[in-house]
């Protein structure tokens, strides 16, 4: 088994600092002793929901990736904010992207998105006793989501499909899987 000691930084430079990222390129010892630049994304992370309606229905929200211009149905999930935890992020995101709030929250898990080129861990949550607002909070200016409920077996489908026009992100295809787990 590999040493798991961290990577020695020998040179640390930021190329650019994003909205909700940066950009680093480093000069590094890995643990097996080869040194190298090494470019990756420094992310703050963020949190994810899995709303489950009393009947079953799955809560998620389509909307437009503008790196893949392309529209995807995804569960809810927003990035921190500096020194928030990922607990109050997805408390504040399920209900500005779907409308919904929740009163039982169970924590499904952490995992990493892309951990070849990202730091950014994703923390999951089944959320259940759902209640629709009467006045959510406003989207993003640069968000357009729409919501759509779906069944466990629609979502199946889906996922079987993979077509084009509907398909489910990486996330939240883990996410469900998550979910259906501690759902029994």
């Amino acid at each position: 088994m590999p040493d798991l000691t961290p990577s020695q930084v020998l040179q640390n430079r930021l190329s650019y600092q994003g909205r909700k990222f940066s950009f680093h390129v480093d000069r590094l010892t890995l643990p097996n002793g080869v040194t190298g630049e090494y470019s990756y994304i420094k992310h703050p992370g963020a949190g994810l929901a899995v709303p489950v309606t009393a009947d079953g229905k799955f809560v998620l929200v389509k909307q437009y990736r503008f790196a893949i211009q392309r529209y995807l149905l995804e569960f809810p999930a927003g990035t921190l904010e500096e020194g928030e935890d990922h607990d109050l992020t997805i408390k504040r995101e399920i209900e500005e992207e779907t409308g919904y709030s929740a009163s039982k929250w169970q924590y499904l898990g952490g995992f990493y998105i892309c951990p070849g080129y990202s730091d950014e861990i994703i923390h999951a949550y089944l959320a259940q006793d759902l209640t629709k607002l009467e006045h959510p909070p406003a989207q993003d200016e640069d968000e357009e989501i729409e919501v759509v409920m779906l069944s466990r077996q629609e979502i199946e489908d889906l996922l079987r499909s993979q077509s084009a026009d509907t398909s489910l992100d990486a996330k939240s295809i883990t996410a469900f899987h998550l979910a259906l787990q501690a759902l029994g």
